[in-house]
């Protein structure tokens, strides 16, 4: 069945506002939604995927976990995905009896069956992370990033006291130990509290607080914040202790307590619906006396010989699942509504509240989504409303409590101009939202774009970060992208708190930029619903930037992954003359990139046709260093192994993608045999 152009729009929509709430929320640390809202958009965009297969593409949020790594520290290959856990939306206790029966009819147990055991935990509300151990001795410790690929923080985390630098004896040589890494009420008021006393910025709460000192680049500031650690899962064993046959999720648990590990005491085994809606209850009612903040609790079945029976679904294991409660709610006045402009021109409204203090922080602010939201819950100045924080995380105006509505209230009008650049705000047909139609016109939009193109899967501009694009933009230097290649010495080395070398430095990296990528350089544009992926499929369809910016809407429809949506995106960008001129002005000034024939030229490429999988990590090359070589001989790199696959390229420590090709017969070479076969092609 083929989707309509309705449920094509649909699902773009869906994976553009998806990709942008993970990014907020796993990379900045700064949410924009409430988890419930996220777990909704996720649930539709799964659903339409499962009715219609041709929606789903390599770059869905499905396909992935949470988000990229952060620039600042070196990437971290998950040998094993840091896998998420479905989310149980019903948070009565009637959820864990759906998830009980739904575990049982999938082992297909009959109503005489003894009930199923489980493992029952707390859902803590911290930072995921990965301990690896060789020769029993700590040597990374990774974030989960986006469940492939995390970021490596061993420096700061080896100053959490409660993580064993070195495991005992009896320990497997080669470990790897997944947990939380977390903060205390306690120490979280106590460090708000010296932050206060050296007037610095307080944090928003324990997780933040505890995400931003794992991503500090001077582990001395971690070593004086009060970091603690959960142990909750084992990833990997192998040597020396490892001989240990393992039945229950509860027996791993107790062999990380024996190797050193803290393990939350909270962590029990139920039997059945009862005892997973007991610890239910049993947790909600001690959970502001827990000493630390949690948004639910998390069950597993307990037997890993059923866990493997049961299996994983995409993203998720189907032997677990985390059920959280009812989201805490507060009453608080609206003192006004703002209208807050994103990168791409999006216009939220934002109620601006009276400070109210709701799951455990202060808030003064509330998303109100769109006009629709804000005039279906007809939220106006002077309202009292309550105020939600769904999941914990980010607040939301629930609804408005109308008795308490003083006389004269106006309802609300979006703004049909932006509120930072003056330009048309205009609310294109079937979307929710106002856009600022200013594009680099308008301030806010200016600096997010300009930030994205600097970005390293953009052109990956050493140096250009938000501060000094911020500085860049604030001064009048810059107003477009084309106004980084006309930056002088002395125009960056005047800049607040730049030196004259990190000056020369933006500028030999700006001099450095102009060898691009067209992918790289078209994905930096910023063009709406267009991102690494699409990008790279338009210069493999058309091979030349100009072909692209004159292309028709039939043109663009015939390139794999553009539909509607993302077609019209794209005619309408390269339609406006500001975007043209910007364009043509950045080649003037000497960026340059190699273009081809398209389709016809990739046709002639030596490995065009072949799909090859990476895994693991190889001695010399790096995982994107091997995907753009193979890439540039025409092959396609795909994530994961099938029948299909022409080669699998396994380094050390490959994992489960290794296995499958062998059981397959996918031809298997390492390092040497893939540069052997990119030396045997004919081609650039």
């Amino acid at each position: 069945m083929q989707p309509t152009p309705d449920v094509l729009a649909r699902a773009a929509a869906l994976r553009t506002e998806l990709h942008a709430h993970a990014h907020r929320y796993y990379v900045l640390d700064d949410p924009s939604v409430p988890d419930a809202v996220y777990d909704q958009l996720f649930q539709e965009l799964s659903e339409l995927e499962a009715t219609y297969p041709s929606l789903k593409t390599a770059d869905s949020p499905t396909q992935r976990v949470g988000a990229p790594a952060l620039d600042a520290f070196q990437s971290v290959v998950h040998d094993i995905p840091m896998l998420s856990i479905r989310t149980e939306t019903d948070t009565t206790t009637q959820g864990a009896v759906s998830f009980d029966t739904r575990i049982r009819k999938e082992l297909e147990l009959g109503p005489e069956a003894p009930p199923v055991t489980y493992a029952v935990e707390l859902k803590f509300d911290g930072l995921a992370m990965s301990l690896r151990y060789e020769d029993h001795v700590l040597v990374r410790a990774a974030t989960r990033g986006d469940g492939a690929v995390g970021e490596d923080v061993t420096r700061n985390i080896r100053t959490v006291g409660q993580i064993p630098l070195r495991l005992p004896p009896n320990a497997p040589s080669t470990l790897e130990v997944r947990g939380e890494v977390y903060m205390a009420r306690e120490d979280f008021d106590k460090l708000n509290e010296r932050q206060a006393a050296a007037a610095q910025k307080l944090f928003a709460n324990p997780r933040n607080a505890a995400a931003g000192t794992v991503r500090q680049l001077d582990s001395g500031i971690a070593a004086s914040r009060p970091l603690r650690f959960f142990a909750y899962s084992l990833a990997h064993q192998s040597g020396g202790g490892a001989d240990r046959q393992l039945q229950t999720h509860a027996e791993t648990l107790d062999c990380l307590r024996e190797w050193g590990f803290p393990v939350s005491e909270w962590t029990q085994v139920v039997s059945g619906a009862d005892g997973l809606s007991a610890f239910h209850a049993r947790v909600q009612a001690a959970r502001d006396s827990l000493g630390l903040d949690i948004d639910g609790v998390v069950y597993k079945v307990n037997s890993l010989a059923a866990q493997r029976q049961l299996g994983f679904v995409s993203r998720e294991p189907r032997w677990a699942v985390a059920h959280k409660y009812p989201a805490q709610e507060a009453l608080t006045m609206v003192n006004g509504i703002d209208i807050q402009v994103g990168r791409t021109g999006k216009l939220t409204p934002v109620a601006k509240l009276a400070p109210v203090f709701v799951g455990g922080v202060t808030v003064t602010n509330a998303t109100l989504h769109n006009e629709d939201e804000a005039r279906r819950k007809d939220v106006r100045v002077g309202d009292t409303v309550v105020v939600r924080r769904a999941g914990d995380v980010i607040p939301e105006v629930v609804s408005v409590v109308m008795e308490r509505r003083p006389d004269h209230t106006e309802p609300f009008t979006m703004p049909h101009q932006c509120p930072i650049c003056g330009s048309v705000a205009l609310r294109f047909e079937e979307e929710a939202d106002y856009r600022c139609t200013g594009g680099l016109v308008c301030g806010a939009q200016r600096k997010e774009a300009l930030t994205h193109y600097a970005s390293r899967k953009a052109m990956d501009i050493d140096g250009l970060g938000d501060k000094i694009v911020d500085a860049l933009v604030e001064s009048g230097r810059v107003k477009d992208i084309a106004d980084l290649y006309r930056l002088s010495l002395s125009d960056i080395a005047t800049l607040p708190r730049m030196a004259e070398k990190s000056a020369q430095n933006l500028l030999d990296a700006l001099e450095a930029s102009k060898n691009a990528d067209l992918a790289r350089f078209l994905f930096g544009l910023g063009i709406r619903h267009v991102g690494e992926a699409t990008a790279k499929a338009l210069v493999r369809h058309f091979g030349r930037l100009e072909s692209i910016m004159n292309a028709p809407l039939d043109s663009l429809l015939a390139v794999a992954d553009v539909g509607p949506v993302v077609a019209l995106s794209i005619q309408t960008f390269f339609q406006q003359p500001a975007q043209r001129d910007m364009v043509h002005a950045i080649q003037a000034l000497g960026v340059r990139w190699a273009e081809h024939d398209g389709l016809s030229d990739m046709a002639a490429l030596p490995l065009s046709g072949v799909t090859v999988v990476l895994t693991g990590t190889l001695p010399t090359l790096s995982r994107d260093e091997a995907k753009a070589l193979l890439e540039a001989k025409g092959a396609k790199v795909a994530g994961s192994v099938s029948k299909k696959t022409h080669y699998v390229v396994a380094g050390a420590e490959a994992g489960s993608k290794l296995e499958k090709a062998q059981a397959l017969g996918v031809p298997v070479i390492d390092e040497a045999g893939l540069i052997q076969l990119l030396a045997d092609t004919i081609g650039p």
